[in-house]
């Protein structure tokens, strides 16, 4: 069964499941997001895509269609990430009073009227427990009424070899039917080690504190798998420079072993407010990597007061391109916009390696359906 399956993708941001899926061999047809930044990106790395920008609520089925030179039924997959911040645990004040928590409704709402075969929705954990689970209820009731078949399941992005500990809920379904299959996990104990901080950026130019040398050549030949498939179709790497950030800053790094935090930071070098914290709170804030290890999550900010953001080696915080190593990007992909603007770009993404394996395991549902219904008739 050979088949070429087509996407639309909502709430696109720069393209990180769009890319995914495109490695899977979806064709992604038009993407909409209302970030202008993350648009450029998006158009700029998909060209076979086309770009709608605005707010969701601005968008009807019919300009999907129409970019996506579909009519409506025939779309394979429908899928995006509606804005998580009113979910995250990151965010004090959220739950479903917050007007971005009801955005999934929108996506509903283009389900409905785009009536794809296929859906796939993700978020941030915290959708589970936000407005006491009145969330996920509304999700998977809506999908219901409108004839899915969902299911839902938290995949952890380590477990598909991109070198971070992220969580993500995924929200599964069709409207024929078909029997949900979950993507099998490739790394983790009897399986594939996981790709560490090593694996991911330690090819890389080295930088000082705010050093910017433009597109840079590489300094060596890859030195794994990982860096092998990154590297593929790129000659040069983008988006590599080093924030500047204050000499109180880097004096502080000085004292910050691998794998160490705030608690490394001689006292009296400490923020005024870090002084007053007890050692067992903001156990991420000013850490330093492991090469060995796996990086926290990657948010919109890779600011050294957010999480553990320090270089192992350098005395400096890591650069768009090792956050996107970090997320799977591949390096030809150049993200747009001012420094900060891409830092969210990457920070908001699908790890385009979990998108890689999502679009397979539709893949795989189609193939088992199609197998069964052939020996069915036979």
């Amino acid at each position: 069964m050979n088949k070429c399956y087509t996407a639309i993708d909502l709430f696109c941001g720069a393209g990180g499941l769009t890319e995914g899926l495109r490695q899977a061999g979806f064709y992604v047809l038009a993407g909409n997001d209302s970030d202008e930044s993350a648009g450029r990106t998006f158009a700029a790395t998909h060209r076979e895509a086309k770009f709608l920008a605005g707010p969701v609520q601005n968008i009807s089925a019919a300009a999907l269609l129409k970019a996506a030179q579909l009519k409506k039924g025939e779309l394979d997959c429908l899928v995006g990430g509606p804005p998580c911040q009113a979910y995250s645990v990151y965010n004090h004040k959220r739950g479903m009073h917050d007007e971005r928590s009801q955005l999934f409704r929108e996506y509903l709402r283009l389900v409905e009227e785009l009536n794809p075969r296929w859906v796939v929705m993700e978020n941030v954990t915290g959708i589970t427990s936000a407005g006491y689970g009145e969330a996920v209820k509304a999700i998977l009731a809506g999908f219901e009424e409108l004839g899915y078949h969902i299911e839902y399941k938290v995949l952890r992005a380590e477990d598909y070899g991109v070198p971070q500990e992220r969580r993500r809920v995924v929200f599964i379904g069709n409207r024929e039917g078909i029997p949900i299959v979950w993507p099998e996990k490739t790394h983790g104990e009897g399986l594939k080690p996981f790709t560490t901080i090593r694996d991911a950026i330690g090819d890389l130019p080295a930088l000082t504190n705010g050093e910017d040398r433009g597109v840079q050549p590489y300094v060596h030949e890859p030195e794994n798998e990982y860096q092998q498939m990154v590297r593929s179709g790129s000659n040069a790497v983008l988006n590599h420079a080093a924030p500047r950030l204050a000499s109180t800053n880097i004096e502080r790094m000085k004292h910050i072993p691998a794998g160490g935090s705030w608690r490394d930071i001689p006292f009296e070098l400490l923020p005024a407010g870090m002084k007053k914290a007890r050692r067992c709170d903001h156990t991420k804030r000013y850490g330093r990597m492991r090469w060995e290890g796996l990086s926290s999550t990657v948010l919109t900010k890779c600011d050294l007061h957010w999480g553990a953001y320090i270089h192992p080696e350098q005395n400096r915080v890591i650069t768009v391109r090792e956050a996107a190593r970090i997320q799977s990007f591949p390096d030809w992909f150049q993200f747009k916009g001012s420094r900060t603007e891409q830092y969210v770009q990457v920070g908001n993404a699908v790890p385009p390696l979990l998108g890689l394996h999502i679009g397979r395991c539709i893949q795989a549902a189609e193939e088992l359906n199609y197998t069964a219904s052939i020996a069915a008739a036979e």
